[in-house]
């Protein structure tokens, strides 16, 4: 088991006077006011967290039955689970001898997550850089480019 100490303070202690769901909660704002970024997930954890996003709270047999024939084994989605757990993307309740997992990080958080990884180590974090390339390189229609014109200028309205 993993020590994490949280503010100086060993999680095992703090734990004993306040829930865990409030020491994981403190954890993960600690980790997102130092700018430590959650370890990558692999494709197929992003596939089986896709999975888990879409059924809220899942048995394992409930996410192999996700998948299309020939579906991956038990062994393979425990592997998984277990390797998402540590790094701290879900985490599980115990039901007698199952376990039912849901996701710990929520998938617009995710996504904006990488959206944001990408945005810094492509384009500097410049928000008008990325949209030079998309709208240069990805031989949009006229019209596309309207919708998007309307997306940004909503957003504009909001600001003002």
């Amino acid at each position: 088991m993993k020590k994490l100490i949280l503010f100086g303070v060993d999680s095992l202690i703090l734990s004993k006077y306040i829930t865990s769901t409030l020491v994981e909660a403190m954890y993960l704002f600690y980790i997102c006011r130092s700018k430590t970024k959650f370890m990558q997930l692999s494709k197929t954890e992003e596939l089986l967290i896709t999975h888990l996003w879409s059924l809220g709270k899942a048995y394992m047999k409930d996410l192999i039955n996700c998948y299309e024939d020939p579906k991956p084994a038990a062994t393979t989605i425990a592997t998984l689970l277990k390797r998402m757990k540590d790094k701290g993307y879900i985490n599980y309740e115990s039901d007698g001898r199952s376990r039912l997992y849901y996701a710990k990080v929520k998938k617009e958080d995710y996504v904006n997550g990488q959206f944001q990884g990408f945005m810094n180590n492509f384009f500097e974090d410049s928000a008008s850089q990325f949209a030079s390339f998309f709208t240069k390189k990805t031989n949009m229609s006229k019209t596309e480019l309207e919708e998007l014109r309307a997306l940004i200028d909503q957003q504009i309205e909001r600001k003002s």
